[in-house]
């Protein structure tokens, strides 16, 4: 059974820095979410605030406000914030503590490492509660360099990328996956970052806080070993960041680990900077594309959109725009489906077909 947990994610839910907490609102295979805690939209529906659908997901103000609504104390409290700086200020410190003296174990996912804060540790032994620290890394001598295996793979392997981060790639791979799955399809996921392995992802890893040395490593290892134990159809990798952003070097470490046999690119068309970094400028859809593919020496098959900012009908005319530019199948899975994406990427692998 799914662990019931509440998820922090004050003034951040619905945002980029929420992502955590808005991917676990929509989807968890390890956690029951019972509720999200923001204040600035409580007693909102998060399912409906998201994605304008109800999933009975309340939404509290406070630890105290989601405990006495509930009454009943959930096995975990989930951060659900991922910001630049990951480092806790004093509120949010006391967010912390409030949680283990209410006897709710802590899932982390942050790169401070709660286990190894003095404080945490010292509260969670008194009151007989764990912590995770769902983004450290294992030991050295359980990671794993780049051995070439990969290029043995003759399972299909789909990249989910971006033109930035924090707009949507696992999203859409998770729906593909399931969409996949539905046609009678095979498929596994590999995730690439936190949240992935919140929602209960099998294979795969958190990147961002591994050396270069083993970030390809990893990636090749956790396709081979979904090869060898699932013997999937298709795998779906989550990307990270852009290949272009400046301060991420995880979409390189994805594109040489899992050496995929096309890509679909995610991108949000009124997006003027880059994520976090407001005197950088987004990258075009087209400079994007033209360099995965110059990078990873195969093909971008189908354009995902994020609708921020944009009305429906704004939406409708991205779509037609994009498709008659790009001349490729081009849609927003949150708003339209995966119908049209599923169409491209099996008429793409023909093995799928049979």
């Amino acid at each position: 059974m799914r662990e019931k947990s509440l998820v922090y994610s004050e003034n951040e839910f619905g945002k980029i820095d929420g992502k955590v907490a808005n991917g676990l609102a929509r989807y968890s295979e390890k956690y029951e979410i019972v509720g999200i805690i923001d204040s600035t939209k409580a007693g909102l529906d998060a399912g409906e605030y998201l994605d304008g659908v109800k999933n009975n997901i309340p939404i509290f103000k406070s630890v105290d406000d989601a405990l006495n609504t509930l009454n009943e104390t959930p096995e975990n409290f989930i951060y659900g914030i991922a910001p630049l700086t990951s480092y806790l200020n004093k509120e949010q410190r006391q967010i912390i503590v409030s949680a283990i003296e209410n006897k709710m174990n802590i899932i982390n996912g942050l790169p401070e490492y709660f286990n190894e804060d003095a404080e945490f540790v010292q509260k969670a032994t008194e009151y007989g509660v764990q912590i995770h620290d769902i983004r450290k890394a294992p030991p050295r001598n359980k990671l794993h360099i780049f051995t070439g295996r990969i290029k043995e793979n003759t399972t299909p392997v789909l990249l989910v990328t971006g033109t930035d981060c924090a707009v949507g790639k696992r999203t859409t791979a998770r729906l593909l996956v399931e969409s996949l799955k539905k046609r009678g399809l095979k498929t596994v996921f590999v995730t690439t970052g936190q949240t992935g392995l919140l929602q209960g992802a099998k294979y795969g890893i958190a990147l961002d806080v591994l050396t270069s040395g083993f970030s390809t490593g990893e990636v090749e290892n956790a396709i081979i070993n979904a090869v060898a134990t699932e013997q999937p159809d298709i795998i779906i990798v989550e990307g990270q960041g852009a290949l272009s952003h400046p301060a991420f070097t995880s979409s390189s470490a994805i594109l040489r680990g899992a050496l995929p046999d096309a890509i679909i690119m995610q991108h949000p068309p009124t997006r003027t900077t880059v994520c976090d970094f407001p005197n950088i400028p987004m990258p075009t859809l087209e400079s994007e594309i033209k360099l995965n593919e110059l990078f990873s020496k195969t093909k971008v098959i189908a354009i995902t959109l994020n609708h921020e900012g944009l009305t429906d009908q704004e939406l409708e005319n991205t779509i037609v725009a994009y498709e008659s530019n790009y001349k490729l199948p081009t849609t927003d899975v949150l708003k339209y489906g995966t119908d049209k994406i599923v169409e491209k990427i099996i008429a793409f692998f023909p093995t799928l077909n049979k």
